[in-house]
């Protein structure tokens, strides 16, 4: 989800942090206590987890959001750029500088100063960042005028950074410079239970910009959805009920799904040393293409025709996997709760 000025104005945590999950009703609790203190906040968490949300938030609920919020994305910039990125130039400061420009710091001035994915930032111009930080002022290039700044700092990353200065690659004055305030944004997989109602909300949000009437999700699939992994978060989840929304179908969503929803929970086969990598391949493709099949019955309610319209095979092919799969046919899923080859999985999942 992309910030905008609009997006969190008189921003209220339970309206853009949804979620009844006690992770997400901790971090709303940081964001409100943070946000009366003028101090540098590092926000943590994976990719996807809605630390440029949070951000947001934090700048809207804060004492200085009538000012700019600035954001700047570190790994997007050249190393070479970054400086007049940051600081601003002269001109003639190098080739093609013809007027002055100034940097994100002057034009977040009496705002906030969003560094996302810090932890990706060289660590020459670390260096450099410290000591604005230390001192509040900019030197732009092709300058000696020093520029105080005042700008409420918040930062974000998705690694480490710990871990990235005992490695040598992240400065550890730097790192307690911005980590004054730290709020670590949970993973979907750690607030399942709030995936129907981000995932219901995104369907609404998308069904209104593209003019669709999209369905209810089932909740044979929602359960899916719920036992899912997300190494994508909430990105991953916005992108899966877009796709829902415009191609209308589980299956198709359901199918696009990077891992089986429970193979996380279920133990992996062992390799065997003697037998060739051809048939181990084909071995582990069946598996993963019976529990997809599997999954995407349940979906449908075990109706074959729908399950094969949503993988985008012919009712001929679906038949034939089913058979070689060993899945139960059509006139004993109504009478069999789960597939017998499929019982001890069922009692992992649980």
């Amino acid at each position: 989800m992309q910030i905008t000025d609009s997006s969190t104005r008189n921003a209220n945590p339970e309206e853009f942090l949804l979620g009844k999950s006690p992770a997400i009703q901790l971090v709303r609790e940081q964001l409100r206590s943070a946000a009366v203190i003028d101090a540098p906040v590092l926000l943590t968490g994976e990719s996807g987890t809605g630390k440029e949300l949070a951000a947001g938030i934090l700048h809207q609920l804060s004492l200085r959001s009538k000012h700019n919020m600035v954001k700047v994305n570190c790994p997007a910039i050249p190393s070479q750029l970054f400086e007049s990125e940051l600081f601003g130039y002269e001109p003639g400061a190098f080739t093609g500088a013809r007027i002055a420009k100034p940097g994100k710091f002057e034009m977040a001035c009496q705002g906030t100063l969003f560094l996302d994915e810090i932890g990706e930032l060289d660590i020459a111009l670390q260096a450099k960042l410290l000591r604005t930080l230390q001192d509040f002022k900019v030197v732009r290039l092709g300058s000696v005028e020093e520029r105080p700044i005042d700008v409420r700092l918040i930062c974000g990353t998705n690694r480490d950074l710990e871990a990235e200065i005992q490695a040598g690659s992240f400065r550890s004055d730097l790192f307690y410079r911005i980590n004054v305030l730290n709020i670590r944004m949970p993973s979907l997989r750690a607030r399942a239970g709030d995936v129907p109602l981000l995932l219901n909300h995104f369907i609404r949000m998308y069904s209104d910009q593209f003019g669709q009437k999209a369905k209810p999700v089932s909740s044979s699939a929602m359960q899916i959805l719920e036992k899912y992994s997300w190494p994508g978060n909430l990105r991953e989840l916005e992108n899966l009920a877009k796709r829902y929304v415009v191609l209308g179908g589980e299956g198709h969503v359901l199918s696009s799904l990077r891992e089986p929803a429970d193979a996380r929970l279920l133990p992996l086969e062992t390799s065997d040393i003697n037998t060739p990598l051809r048939i181990q391949t084909k071995r582990a493709v069946q598996t993963l293409e019976r529990r997809i099949i599997l999954d995407v019955l349940r979906a449908h309610k075990w109706n074959r025709r729908s399950t094969a319209r949503s993988l985008d095979i012919s009712y001929r092919a679906l038949l034939y996997k089913i058979k070689e799969a060993g899945l139960p046919s059509i006139r004993n899923s109504r009478t069999l709760a789960k597939p017998p080859q499929f019982e001890n999985q069922e009692r992992i999942c649980q």
